[in-house]
């Protein structure tokens, strides 16, 4: 079995990528743009044996930067960059238990030499459906479903599969002359920037939201090419909602919305749902995954995408403990730092506990 680290200027991972079914979330050039705003450091890792493939991509971040007295400043750990990237497997690899599980032991030993200590993986509600590993140090944990829209079904289908509520408001939008519909990302990409910002500011976001501003969009814009697109609904001669999407593999993603406030109340994000979903089955794409609630709740967000589908896929995650040795030792420090017991933390619900900010 071997291992390999690439980094993004590697031909050999844009390669693999190409005979491995995969989402942008997964691409080089994604994970370039998610390490210029994390300030970390991205790679990915590949295991081979016999013809299966499974990569894991990821960002390298070092446990020095929480500035702590005596944490080790080379000590490091990995994070899936934002979204859903989980681990790729070739076809050849799908479905086979023994492979993944060894590669998974492979995965844990590579990175324990780099120095990682730990690894959060966000898995793929789709790539990675059903994903299970009986690997020490390794546990898969649920969040909560997402809503998926199977595009393969007929238009009547996916209709008659919306509810009344969001019928009744995309028809009131159209009687209204309202237009949704795509336009190009290099023309309209400032005022989705704009719309986001309003949302974001109304909703009362964390600030993690907020790092994605204006320099973020547009370097995803130049990463993801003509594999981004951006829907927008015309209202009143003004853009009432827009929504940033991604499309890769025949999954469609969608990625950043925003609504004005000033449309909030007649919901125009329900007729570009309804364009982008015509969009994509005309294209021939099979899925368009809306995601979730935030943090995976079945909060109101999460009720506003169910209303356009019955179809639910599971979000997980990987969390591994890859040097198990040096991350106690971390949780005991953070611990002490935090006045509590190292139990508290590592019984906690924070991956990696030694990050935690508050006692869990």
């Amino acid at each position: 079995m071997q291992l390999d680290v690439l980094t993004p200027d590697s031909s050999r991972w844009r390669s693999l990528l190409d005979h491995t079914p995969h989402d942008i979330y997964q691409l080089p050039d994604y994970l370039l743009v998610e390490a210029a705003r994390t300030h970390t450091l991205p790679e990915v890792m590949v295991v081979e044996a016999e013809g299966r493939v499974l990569l894991a991509p990821y960002l390298l971040r070092r446990c020095g930067d929480l500035a702590a007295d005596g944490w080790e400043a080379d000590q490091l750990d990995a994070v899936s960059p934002y979204g859903y990237p989980g681990l790729l497997l070739n076809e050849a690899a799908r479905g086979d238990g023994a492979f993944l599980d060894r590669a998974i032991v492979q995965l844990c030993q590579g990175l324990k030499e780099k120095g990682v200590c730990s690894a959060f993986f966000r898995l793929h509600p789709w790539l990675n459906a059903d994903f299970r590993t009986g690997v020490p140090g390794c546990t898969v944990v649920d969040h909560g479903e997402t809503v998926a829209i199977d595009l393969t079904q007929s238009e009547e289908q996916l209709w008659n599969q919306t509810k009344s509520g969001h019928r009744n408001k995309i028809n009131r939008c159209r009687r209204q002359g309202w237009v949704a519909k795509l336009v190009p990302c290099t023309t309209h990409l400032p005022v989705f920037v704009d719309i986001y910002t309003e949302t974001m500011a109304r909703v009362g976001a964390t600030g993690t939201y907020f790092e994605f501003d204006q320099g973020y969009f547009e370097g995803l814009h130049q990463a993801l090419g003509d594999r981004l697109h951006l829907c927008v609904v015309e209202a009143e001669g003004e853009i009432a909602s827009a929504g940033l999407y991604s499309e890769a593999g025949g999954m469609v993603q969608a990625l950043f919305g925003g609504t004005r406030t000033a449309f909030l109340k007649q919901s125009p994000t329900t007729l570009e749902t309804d364009c982008v979903r015509q969009w994509a089955k005309e294209r021939g794409d099979r899925v368009l995954h809306l995601g979730g609630g935030v943090g995976a709740a079945r909060d109101p967000l999460f009720e506003f995408k169910a209303g356009f589908s019955p179809g639910r896929w599971r979000f997980q995650s990987l969390r591994l403990v890859s040097d198990p040795a040096q991350y106690q030792a971390l949780v005991n420090r953070r611990a002490k730092a935090l006045g509590v017991a190292p139990d508290t933390l590592s019984q906690g619900r924070f991956f990696p506990a030694y990050r935690a900010t508050v006692e869990h």
